[in-house]
């Protein structure tokens, strides 16, 4: 017997553990210090009634003979699948029922699509990255090149037509950044794939949190990109679903590679290894996209957003650079005083008891950076920003 050796080369995943380790230990030392998290990754708000309301329904329903239900499709059920092609139709993307998958999330489809491909193809990832990128492929010891993310090209590195790649990675809006690529930036990259015969895999998590009309929130917004682009997406941030967990993937038909439709592929897979999200999951995800859904949930989006105005009013009075918080819900702020990732991280929580996220856990482009989150209460988040005021002035 013998274990699967690329495991070993996986960094420790300390960068979480030690923020609480820290954050613990600086509490003991404190009691009386009320610390605020600025640097948690989920959601705060609840799921909205409309969605609670189709939950419930769904529950009662599996407690009756007449309307129980067992093993539903792999790919998802149809309604929700139909929910999801109108929801792309409004933003002028026609998609068939066939091109979308259900999931029980974006992170386990990120790392489940590569079983579709041959470890000897080279990826090309963003640097700083969101882990679950780096981890699948280094488990399956995939050569990674990684494109620069830094204050030039404001996190939104463009392709270099001097790079061989086969599977490129581009989220936007950006976790950890913020920074999101506007139409003729995707168009280069969707060029550069096609010109490579590439696979795009094209994380919109955050999507909803796009303000400006003007900026993509599909990939498929951008000509040429069904045959070049996987597009996955989540609920989580978007409607809550952190701890519900639903969220979805299109495999368009037109992407082929080696005479092969990779919708197929896909569809072998899921069928395969996964058994799908339970049918009262899908019940309340299928009330998102309702127009009650929509509306209830831009409410929660607004509230967030509103949070992120607060941090980068904040640091512009400080006159401290950022990308990010306006039409994310990440802000990417450089480390004033050219301290390290860690150094201002120690610094903000013995002076202002503000937790963040260092910038070095991200990659080696993330030293000397910052991430805040907007996913927090309001009244902490004034507090919070008026203690860094206060520091920093």
């Amino acid at each position: 017997m013998k274990i699967n050796k690329n495991y070993l080369n996986l960094k420790d995943s300390y960068l979480f553990s030690l923020i609480g380790r820290k954050v613990r230990e600086y509490k003991e030392q404190n009691p009386d210090k009320e610390v605020i998290s600025l640097g948690i990754g989920d959601v705060t708000r609840p799921l909205v009634p409309a969605v609670v309301e189709a939950l419930s329904k769904a529950s009662f329903e599996m407690g009756n003979k007449e309307t129980f239900r067992g093993y539903g499709e792999e790919q998802g059920y149809g309604f929700l699948r139909q929910a999801i092609c109108g929801y792309y139709k409004k933003k002028g993307v026609d998609l068939t029922e066939q091109e979308v998958f259900i999931s029980d999330g974006a992170k386990s489809d990120l790392g489940n699509i590569l079983d579709i491909f041959e470890t000897d193809n080279t990826v090309l990832i963003p640097d700083p990255v969101y882990p679950v990128y780096v981890d699948t492929n280094i488990m399956d010891g995939r050569k990674i090149i990684f494109m620069n993310g830094n204050e030039e090209n404001n996190f939104l590195p463009m392709p270099d037509y001097k790079v061989e790649a086969d599977i490129i990675y581009i989220c936007s809006p950006n976790n950890p950044t913020g920074a999101v690529y506007g139409k003729e930036a995707l168009k280069e990259w969707v060029n550069y794939a096609l010109k490579r015969d590439a696979v795009i895999l094209f994380d919109s998590a955050y999507e909803s949190y796009i303000q400006d009309e003007k900026l993509p929130t599909s990939i498929y917004q951008i000509e040429g990109a069904k045959k070049c682009a996987i597009e996955f997406c989540s609920l989580s941030k978007t409607a809550g679903f952190t701890g519900t967990r639903c969220g979805y993937t299109v495999i368009p038909m037109e992407l082929i590679r080696d005479g092969v439709p990779l919708n197929k592929l896909w569809l072998r897979r899921q069928t395969t290894k996964f058994n799908g999200v339970p049918y009262i999951i899908q019940r309340g995800a299928e009330a998102v996209f309702s127009d009650t859904g929509l509306g209830q949930i831009k409410e929660n989006i607004a509230y967030y957003m509103e949070n992120a105005r607060i941090i980068t009013d904040t640091l512009k009075k400080l006159g401290i650079w950022f990308v990010g918080g306006e039409n994310s819900p990440y802000i990417w702020l450089k480390c004033p005083k050219n301290m390290l990732s860690w150094e201002f991280f120690d610094y903000l929580l013995t002076n202002a008891q503000v937790v963040g996220t260092p910038g070095a856990g991200f990659g080696n482009n993330g030293e000397g950076f910052f991430r805040l989150t907007a996913f927090g209460d309001r009244e902490k988040v004034i507090t919070a920003m008026e203690r860094i005021k206060n520091l920093m002035l």
